[in-house]
């Protein structure tokens, strides 16, 4: 498995780990949330057909028969008993999981995608595309032409919380990668039908410890305000660079000392159909 190798490495104690195992979900390119995501997000939003056909100009694709692969990559035990411990700033482990985990990501993107180019089936990885951009969302504000998280929400892989984090089987402190392949697979079952079904907030009225967790007031009731937690980043980048001696980022304290920091929570825990 990929996230055994070298490369999975904080670059720091005996190049420990990244992440731990993920798990692995599919979507198909004709899922009409695709679609929703275009009229909801805006219109700026690319689809899974629009990247592979982006990057294979030549190529007769049907949507039907594309599918996306999607992962999610959990924080490791340590990373988290270390965030759990901080209120304000950023755990080194965390940092370092956000810049090279993250690295880490972009190699595992593209080896999916050279692991099919080299069976002669066409692959791209939207993050890597020169088709994904940010973007601003009427709606939404900071937004994106692809979402990660909105991709693994389509491949049965989670749910959205409070936070605008992704409630999954191995819980909200994660990263999320995705491929498109021109190759049908059997799409994973969503066991929810509800955007927030993992959240306690909008299922139960409970919990709210994100918005405890969250040190400059960025989450409230009426969710997640991403200006206020961009602004926070920038801070986060000074020390880092101050404390820890790299160029990095890092928050995630709403992933961290939360009951959904390492699965869905024990009520919420779907059944399959």
């Amino acid at each position: 498995m990929f996230t055994a190798s070298p490369a999975n490495t904080m670059k720091k104690w005996n190049d420990e780990h990244a992440w731990g195992e993920p798990i692995v979900g599919f979507s198909n390119g004709a899922d009409q949330l695709y679609n929703f995501y275009k009229r909801d997000i805006g219109n700026f939003y690319r689809s899974p057909m629009e990247f592979l056909s982006h990057q294979y100009p030549k190529g007769n694709f049907e949507a039907d028969k594309i599918t996306v692969i999607s992962w999610i990559l959990p924080q490791t035990n340590a990373t988290k008993r270390d965030h759990r411990k901080e209120t304000h700033f950023s755990s080194e482990r965390w940092a370092r999981s956000r810049i090279f985990g993250e690295e880490f990501n972009d190699k595992l993107r593209q080896h999916m995608v050279d692991c099919f180019s080299e069976k002669g089936i066409e692959a791209v990885a939207p993050m890597l595309s020169p088709l994904w951009e940010t973007k601003k969302s009427s709606k939404y504000a900071n937004a994106s032409t692809w979402s990660e998280r909105h991709a693994a929400y389509a491949a049965g892989l989670g749910t959205f919380g409070l936070s605008d984090g992704l409630i999954t089987p191995l819980g909200k402190a994660m990263r999320t990668g995705s491929v498109v392949v021109n190759l049908y697979i059997e799409p994973t079952e969503r066991l929810y039908d509800n955007h927030n079904a993992y959240c306690l907030f909008f299922m139960k009225g409970t919990c709210r410890k994100c918005i405890e967790r969250c040190p400059i007031g960025a989450i409230t009731e009426e969710g997640h305000n991403k200006a206020i937690c961009s602004k926070y980043l920038g801070v986060m980048g000074q020390y880092v660079q101050r404390h820890f001696h790299f160029k990095g980022y890092g928050c995630g304290f709403c992933q961290t000392d939360v009951p959904c920091e390492s699965g869905i929570p024990k009520e919420l825990i779907p059944t399959k159909s």
